[in-house]
């Protein structure tokens, strides 16, 4: 066995075996600071943060067979004590340094928008272009430098680190393209040459397709938008979450609109929807379906709302019914006389405060809190305002900044769902009153 060394050479790595496949495989033992595919060999590099990580990963591997994909993979130190730039050059996707560099951001906890990449890239050399998509392997960037010696200095100084503490990893090659052609400027491409660009037309995709190394990089097809899509608010979530998600919500979706089934077509509207829904992100449109009284297209703001909403209300019950909800097929919701926008509605909670609105999300509960209520307001005027929808336990009305605001509990999950999206947004003695589910257990 050869000497020790931080460098692991893993050997029969199938083409069907991604990057991020070998990081699932090595990163309980340590962090990953490099990693390079051999792809003409089958084989692959992959760094440890520190030698004690690398010898854990072939002492723990002697006694199991490491597969992945149901393929066998063999693993034995390096003779490299450490990856150096050369290394990479020559075992790369791409052999001759370029001035475009594509790069695939592994652990994309957080949201990559062609900001934050403009951000991350351009100390190093005037960035003249950047095209966003998303593949099997994870969230892919192709970055294009005026000159080449930006790329190369940039490859140097990015490769194998980490965006955000502990995620968001960069793994960049060479592009073997010339030049990138860019027809919009909006989160997924960008031209900093021609700021005059339009933004990209609703409904289609940026780029048609790009090819690299051997391999197609497609945009996904029909207008559907990369993970993180229109997400600006990035910093919001980060705050929010604190880098941890709520159990089951991933963070890589990429469908904005949701199919909603099993609704009661008797009493469920719009309006009724858009104040269930706009907990969990902003509402661009709602459409009932014709053909199918009891079900309804919701388009949220982005991947991650959209994400946050189907994970929290799926199987609730509303209106006596059971409602399905799951990402639709559909891209988006194509604007008609039978559609209702809400885009540019200020009754959309995440324009502001939206770290807060994040925190708050969960599913329905007893418990709804009411604000923006009158100062004068009394719990008897709160009980009048919402008893026809079910059994009110207990009421609290108190004052938080000057501002009064109001818990009810009601005896179950459904009346106080129904209360929320009958009642949201109505007035009260003068105030359009906001309510959202409480997350406290008892007043």
């Amino acid at each position: 066995m050869a000497e020790p060394s931080k460098v692991i050479h893993v050997r029969n790595v199938g083409h069907e075996i991604s990057e991020n496949d070998l990081l699932q495989l090595f990163q309980p033992f340590g962090v990953i600071t490099k990693l390079v595919m051999l792809r003409a060999k089958n084989q692959a590099l992959v760094q440890m943060q520190d030698v004690p990580s690398a010898v854990n990963v072939l002492q723990y591997y002697t006694n199991t067979q490491p597969t992945i994909r149901g393929r066998n993979v063999y693993i034995q130190f390096s003779s490299h004590q450490e990856l150096t730039t050369m290394d990479q050059n020559t075992h790369g996707r791409g052999d001759e340094p370029n001035r475009i560099l594509l790069v695939t951001i592994h652990q994309a906890v957080y949201p990559i928008t062609v900001d934050v990449l403009h951000q991350v890239f351009s100390p190093h050399g005037f960035v003249e272009k950047i095209v966003t998509f998303q593949k099997t392997a994870g969230f892919q960037a192709l970055i294009q430098y005026q000159s080449r010696h930006s790329a190369v200095t940039a490859r140097t100084s990015l490769q194998g680190r980490n965006i955000y503490d502990g995620c968001c990893q960069l793994d960049i090659q060479y592009s073997n393209l010339e030049e990138l052609q860019v027809n919009y400027n909006n989160e997924r491409t960008r031209d900093f040459t021609n700021p005059s660009l339009p933004a990209e037309p609703k409904g289609r995709s940026s780029q048609p397709g790009y090819a690299d190394g051997g391999g197609m990089y497609p945009l996904p097809t029909g207008g559907a938008p990369v993970a993180f899509p229109q997400m600006a608010n990035h910093a919001a979530i980060a705050a929010a979450f604190g880098g941890v998600f709520p159990p089951g919500i991933t963070g890589m979706n990429d469908r904005c609109t949701i199919l909603v089934s099993s609704l009661n077509p008797d009493r469920i509207d719009e309006d009724k929807l858009f104040n269930l829904f706009s907990l969990y992100g902003n509402i661009v449109r709602i459409k009932l379906l014709r053909n199918k009284p009891d079900h309804a297209l919701v388009q949220m703001g982005d991947g991650f709302q959209a994400e946050l909403a189907v994970h929290f209300l799926k199987g609730i019950t509303l209106f006596g019914k059971r409602l399905d909800v799951n990402f639709s097929r559909y891209p988006q919701i194509t604007s008609g006389t039978d559609t209702h926008e809400y885009l540019n509605s200020n009754l959309n909670r995440f324009n502001r405060n939206a770290a807060k609105n994040y925190r708050y999300c969960c599913s329905p509960t007893k418990m709804i809190h009411l604000s923006t209520i009158p100062q004068d307001i009394t719990e008897e005027e709160i009980v009048s305002h919402l008893e026809e929808h079910g059994t009110i336990i207990n009421t609290k009305v108190f004052e938080t900044n000057g501002k009064k605001q109001a818990l009810v509990l009601f005896e179950n999950e459904e009346q106080a769902t129904e209360a929320l999206v009958c009642k949201n947004a109505t007035t009260l003695d003068g105030c359009v009153i906001r309510i959202s589910f409480s997350q406290s257990q008892a007043i």
